[in-house]
Parts: C-alpha cells; sequence; structure tokens
C-alpha cells in the first residue's frame, strides 16, 4: 500500500467520509477462549462448523449459503438460527484487533456483514443505532428491524424516532443480539437481495445519510455472487468512485468486478492495516 494511498483512506475513515465495510476477515485473530481455535466466519470455515467439522459435497462447499440451504432443507429452518445463535451469541471469543482499532475512534457508520457481536460490544458503553437484516418474512415488505441502544439495553425503534446524533451499525446478515435474526441459507439471500434491490432491506434515513460516501472493505472478498450483489446494493449512491478493497491476492473476476463498479483494489490485507495504525497483531491473539 502506497503511503498516498493509506494516508487517503486513513484521512477519509477518521473524516466518517469513508465507511469501514467489514467482511469475515477482520476476524481472523478471535480465538474461542476456552480451546483457542480460530472463530468461524469465512464462507469454508462456517460450513465446517455447521457440519461437526465435517467437509460438504464439493458444490456444496462453494458456498456457505449453498451449503445452509442444503441443511436447512434436511433438518428445518430453525436448525441454522440455533446454530449460528450458539456460535456467535453464546461461545466466548477473544477481541478482534479491528474491533479493537475500531473502539479507539468509533466511526459513526460502519457496515459489517459478519454475524458476530464484536462490533456490537465496540459500541457498549455509547447510544447507538443498529439495522439487523432479516429474511423470509411475512408480516412486512421490509427486511430490517431497527434498535437503538440506551447504554443499557436495546429495544426496537420505527424510522421515524431515529436520533442522527448517534453512530450507525448496519448488520445485513444479521446478529444474535438482541434478538437472533439471519440471513443465512440460499432462500434467505434471494429473498433479502430482491428487497434490497426494491428499496426494502434498508431504511429510508440510510438512503439518504449514504450518498456520496467511498467505503474501505476490510478483509472483504468478492469472488461469490452473494456477496458481491449484497455489497453493489448496500453501496448504492456512493461517490462515484466508490472506495478501496484490500486484497493481495485478487482473483481476475475480482479485478474486473472493482473495475466495473469503481472500487480500487490495495495490495494490502487486514494485518498491513492494523500494522500501519500501529496494532501488533500477535499481542491480540495472546490477549
Amino acid at each position: 500500500m502506497s503511503a498516498t494511498v493509506f494516508s487517503e483512506i486513513l484521512a477519509g475513515l477518521y473524516d466518517n467520509k469513508v465507511v469501514p465495510y467489514l467482511g469475515p476477515g477482520v476476524l481472523f485473530d478471535a480465538k474461542n477462549k476456552l480451546t483457542g481455535e480460530s472463530m468461524p466466519a469465512d464462507s469454508n470455515s462456517l460450513i465446517l462448523a455447521m457440519n461437526d467439522g465435517r467437509p460438504m459435497a464439493p458444490k456444496l462447499m462453494y458456498e456457505f449459503p449453498r451449503a445452509a440451504m442444503n441443511l436447512e432443507l434436511k433438518r428445518g429452518r430453525n436448525f441454522l438460527g440455533q446454530f449460528l445463535t450458539k456460535l456467535y451469541g453464546e461461545t466466548q471469543w477473544t477481541r478482534a484487533a479491528v474491533h479493537d482499532w475500531l473502539a479507539e475512534w468509533k466511526p459513526a457508520y460502519v457496515v459489517d456483514i459478519n454475524r458476530d457481536t464484536q462490533l456490537q460490544d465496540t459500541y457498549a458503553d455509547e447510544e447507538h443505532t443498529l439495522i439487523v437484516g432479516m429474511a423470509r418474512i411475512s408480516a412486512s415488505h421490509f427486511r430490517f428491524k431497527i434498535y437503538h441502544f440506551d447504554g443499557g439495553g436495546y429495544f426496537e425503534i420505527p424510522q421515524e424516532q431515529i436520533d442522527h446524533r448517534f453512530p450507525i451499525l448496519f448488520k445485513p446478515m444479521g446478529t444474535p443480539k438482541p434478538e437472533a435474526n439471519f440471513v443465512a441459507s440460499d432462500a434467505d439471500y434471494v429473498d433479502y437481495i430482491t428487497e434490497l434491490m426494491g428499496g426494502f432491506a434498508i431504511p429510508d434515513f440510510l438512503k439518504e445519510y449514504r450518498k456520496g460516501k467511498q467505503y474501505l472493505l476490510i478483509g472483504m472478498p468478492l469472488n461469490r455472487d452473494s456477496e458481491r450483489m449484497v455489497m453493489s446494493d448496500i453501496v448504492s449512491g456512493a461517490a462515484e468512485k466508490k472506495g478501496w478493497v484490500l486484497n493481495k491476492n485478487p482473483t481476475d473476476k475480482e479485478v474486473r468486478f472493482c473495475k466495473k463498479i469503481g472500487l480500487e483494489i490495495v495490495d494490502a490485507d487486514v494485518e498491513d492495516l492494523l500494522a500501519a495504525v500501529g496494532f501488533v497483531v500477535e499481542q491480540k491473539k495472546s490477549a
């Protein structure tokens, strides 16, 4: 990463003009406090965790939503919710260094496609707005719930009661807290992306707030259609140059996609970013 590009990105982040967009790579150093095992976050590790450590058929190992759909059909939709709630809501994990960095400056708006609670924990000492993605609900066209955290707990609020003074945490793929809701299987993604494209998966106030923003995709692979489609709609309304993605080894498909939508690929990864802002990852691993 050149010093000039890095300075531009950091200046934009700390000015709240560049939005952190967190992918599974930001959790690379989060460990199970009892076993020391890494937190399952990327597609492959999630599939293995969901299937008791056993690989599934190659066509199912391609992407987590596909594997999740297979097990949903066999074991029911509740199985997925229970698995993700236990994994991210009940298991104790060490803090990821990226979240410690975010806690130092508390961005005004963060998008986090992971389903864990570390971003929420980062803001646990101050009021904030939480937007949680949902799928396949019949009671409403909307595919989100909005919560206000008042310093003691979360309570659901309508769009009209949003207080714009507080940070916005957007977790489109869900979270176990304050209540478990997840977008996980193929059927979930189809429903969520359909409503996202139709404008029903993002609150109106956020559609306005995000106009002209740029994004830094951190630990965010763009080699699968579902993640690309979700990201493309979430950053709709961004500046002409949408921002940057940290990726040391992009595939040809990722290079073409980034060029098409206006993302600059930066030859760096999550650890490079942490080193540049002064975090020593080894210390976080053993914390």
